[in-house]
């Protein structure tokens, strides 16, 4: 009923820049927090930025500066903007949706929280 579809991953070579994009399909009523985790070979999932319903923004200390997280609540949409990219970006970007409120079949108001499945981002010359 709630799925999470991203898009922008890609190759890239250092120094360069790549927008993700995170849209929430369904009958989305409200979310709360949106955020982007990465994941790269042989390391724990980590998070890379997140912003609220708000527009508070939280970052990865290894992306602050280069990083920025942005959201159209209108669309359901998140983006996560990369500059300044570094080959350690190298990872599996994974979009994450918490306290997504939606109608369900029936017309009841659900809850539930999601995960996109995973876009590549390869930083290398």
């Amino acid at each position: 009923q709630v799925q999470l579809v991203e898009s922008g991953g890609g190759l890239v070579q250092p120094g360069g820049s790549l927008r993700l994009s995170c849209t929430v399909s369904g009958s989305i009523i409200s979310i709360n927090a949106m955020g982007w985790y990465r994941q790269a070979p042989g390391k724990e999932r980590e998070l890379v930025a997140a912003i609220t319903l708000g527009g508070t923004t939280n970052y990865a200390d290894s992306v602050k500066g280069r990083f920025t997280i942005s959201r159209n609540n209108a669309k359901n949409t998140v983006y996560l903007q990369m500059n300044s990219l570094k080959p350690e970006d190298t990872a599996v970007y994974y979009c994450n949706a918490n306290d997504i409120y939606y109608s369900d079949y029936l017309g009841r108001t659900s809850r539930t929280d999601s995960w996109g499945q995973g876009t590549q981002v390869t930083v290398s010359s």
